[in-house]
């Protein structure tokens, strides 16, 4: 299936291309979050016609993304979780607890934009985690995660 890129998208293409992809990929994922339209002649025409504004927006989300990244960059979020003597958490920290997280510093982050790729944090320490806020901009915080007692220690010092 031939579909004409809306926005640019990771390891497929960027905005205006027109990419083979599988029909399941096209039909359930592209096209209902309109990221993507059929290539078909009527479909090309109106693109071109569309081109300029679609553009400006990607270019607007761009700039946005960007500016959110520079705010964030290096951001040091500390979250408080229950573990183990050991230093193993009794659950995990995941995208949800760490969006809320960074929500409380007040940072809007959605959850899709953290990416965790060895899983969810599963013991104390410190932990880089990468937050792709755009297909072009990636910025890195640092997650402290703490238990109740390390958490009471590191506010009196």
């Amino acid at each position: 299936m031939e579909v004409i890129l809306l926005e640019k998208i990771q390891n497929l293409g960027k905005l205006g291309e027109k990419v083979r992809v599988k029909p399941g990929y096209g039909r359930n994922y592209l096209i209902p979050r309109k990221k993507a339209v059929p290539a078909t002649p009527d479909n090309i025409a109106k693109f071109e016609a569309q081109r300029a504004d679609l553009e400006r927006v990607q270019q607007a989300a761009l700039d946005e993304a960007s500016t959110r990244a520079a705010a964030l960059n290096g951001l040091e979020c500390v979250i408080v979780a229950k573990a183990g003597s050991e230093g193993r958490l009794y659950g995990s920290v995941g995208t949800a607890e760490i969006a809320e997280a960074l929500a409380a510093l007040g940072h809007s982050i959605e959850k899709r934009e953290i990416r965790l790729p060895a899983g969810p944090l599963r013991v104390i320490g410190r932990h880089d985690v990468e937050l792709q806020l755009h297909a072009d901009v990636d910025c890195n915080v640092v997650i402290v995660v703490a238990t109740e007692n390390q958490q009471g220690a590191a506010e009196q010092a």
